[in-house]
């Protein structure tokens, strides 16, 4: 590790916040980091109650070969933190009409899966996933890798191969009916834009990439759950020397490079540079002086957020039915619940949703007999969510799940939180309450989100409102992102050898 005299503060520890300040500690800079919250990881959160524990946020362990990079940037691996589980089946999905499949760490379950239901849909299923391979791996290694987030950056030969490609511009449901027909073989292909916050209706088919991260790549669950991958972000960071502050917030942010102050709970700490994990809208509205804002209130409300989520925190007595690790409930026809979140705003009437039961695989986070049930219903950001509806909603989904997935834990709930819009707008600053942050349509992809590097000198942003987007890993690598642009800026930082990643 170098050592120079420069100081950085970073203002949130989420993913980004993490990675950003292990990047820059690592180069040489003396990083403080500051959470508010008594936690650290962001909306990657622990809720602890009557001996059940839930991650709040997040859920999915994906791309392992995104942080297996991450922790190889600092000769560390991911085990040597925590362990990994591969999840079987990876999920399973409860159709409403009665029908439900398993999805198996395998290729082969899956294509038999799709030929079960479509004639030729096994084998369409392997060229589909071929070309995902492909395109991940053009993707990454030529656009996410190499941070093009100026639109400059794209007049490249490198990108040449992408070029024939053009049809991953159109919508995700366009380019999945190229292969299979079935709408159920088509809602298994287009689940996993939930995660980026789109519909199959506005997200560019590019995203087919999360096929081949689900079905080759396959879903892990790490030991003690999301919160363990946070507590190895934390103790490489303290490995590599940041100073980690948390219960501490800041409220103001002033000057600029060289000169900064950061009003904190604690008091005034200096910095040369700042990095911003908090999202750039409440950066701008909440921290930084007006004279300082890049943007109006009318930029902010005029972005496409991805959606607001119920959730239901559920501590359950007995057992839990059918349910995986991970399930899906979906409607036959998923058309009229994205129209809900995005058209024409309202609570959906007939929902698809997602739980998470991890005492399926981790029986630290129950108590004996019991199991820890988190149930996320995606919803329009911005809606109004107060405690009526809300009773209201819990009831609907409760009853759904009984009369779909065969399991009803009404009489049997033994500690229960929820979650909705306004304390995703509370807690964490979120623009319209979104449960993630800016969705991925075509123009809020890469070089269209915001910058790493806001327009005041020496500020910068990291996280998911930022390339290469939404998700643990991305945030992963849009705290590399920051920090080399960081240090392009301010060479001093790394002295005269920067590391590795940096070249």
């Amino acid at each position: 590790m170098r050592e120079t005299d420069q100081r950085v503060a970073v203002v949130g520890g989420g993913f980004g916040g993490l990675a950003t300040a292990a990047y820059l500690a690592d180069a040489g800079a003396d990083v403080r980091l500051y959470e508010q919250h008594e936690r650290l990881g962001g909306h990657a959160g622990v809720l602890e109650r009557d001996g059940f524990r839930f991650d709040t946020g997040p859920s999915w362990y994906l791309m392992p070969d995104v942080f297996e990079r991450f922790f190889d940037h600092f000769d560390r691996s991911p085990d040597d933190y925590y362990a990994l589980s591969r999840l079987d089946p990876q999920y399973r999905v409860f159709w409403k009409d009665g029908d439900r499949v398993d999805i198996e760490p395998n290729r082969a379950n899956a294509a038999e899966v799709f030929e079960s239901y479509e004639p030729g849909a096994g084998e369409a299923l392997e060229r589909y996933l071929d070309t995902a391979e492909e395109n991940y791996e053009l993707a990454m290694d030529r656009v996410v890798y190499e941070g093009r987030d100026r639109l400059r950056e794209y007049v490249d030969t490198d990108l040449l191969p992408l070029a024939p490609r053009v049809r991953l511009f159109g919508t995700m449901d366009d380019y999945v009916s190229r292969y299979v027909e079935h709408p159920k073989l088509r809602q298994l292909l287009e689940y996993t834009l939930v995660f980026l916050g789109g519909s199959p209706h506005n997200t560019p088919a590019l995203y087919s990439i999360m096929s081949h991260v689900d079905l080759n790549l396959n879903v892990f669950y790490p030991e003690g759950g999301i919160a363990g991958v946070v507590d190895g972000l934390a103790d490489l960071c303290r490995e590599l020397g940041v100073e980690l502050n948390t219960g501490v917030g800041v409220e103001r942010i002033d000057g600029s490079a060289g000169s900064f102050t950061l009003r904190t709970e604690a008091g005034d700490e200096s910095a040369d540079v700042v990095v911003s994990n908090a999202n750039p809208a409440y950066t701008e509205r909440e921290l930084l002086p007006e004279a300082h804002r890049a943007h109006d209130e009318s930029y902010w409300e005029d972005r496409t957020y991805a959606p607001s989520a119920f959730m239901l925190y559920l501590g359950v007595e007995g057992d839990v039915g059918d349910l995986a690790h991970h399930s899906l409930v979906l409607p036959t026809d998923w058309d009229g619940h994205f129209e809900s979140i995005f058209d024409d705003p309202a609570w959906p009437s007939d929902p698809a949703y997602y739980l998470s039961v991890t005492s399926k695989t981790d029986d630290t986070v129950a108590p004996p007999g019991h199991h820890a049930v988190v149930v996320l219903v995606p919803i329009a950001p911005g809606i109004e969510d107060g405690p009526a509806m809300r009773s209201q909603f819990r009831e609907q989904v409760l009853s759904d799940l009984a009369a779909h997935a065969g399991v009803d834990f009404r009489d049997r709930i033994v500690t229960e939180e929820t979650a909705c819009v306004a304390e995703f707008t509370e807690r964490y600053g979120n623009p319209q309450g979104t449960a993630l942050g800016l969705a991925h349509t075509l123009f809020q992809t890469g070089p269209f989100r915001p910058s790493h590097r806001a327009d005041l000198d020496g500020l910068y942003y990291a996280g998911s409102y930022t390339a290469p987007g939404i998700g643990m890993p991305m945030c992963l690598i849009s705290g590399e992102r920051t920090a080399e642009a960081v240090i392009e800026d301010f060479p001093e930082i790394a002295g005269t050898a920067p590391p590795a990643w940096a070249d």
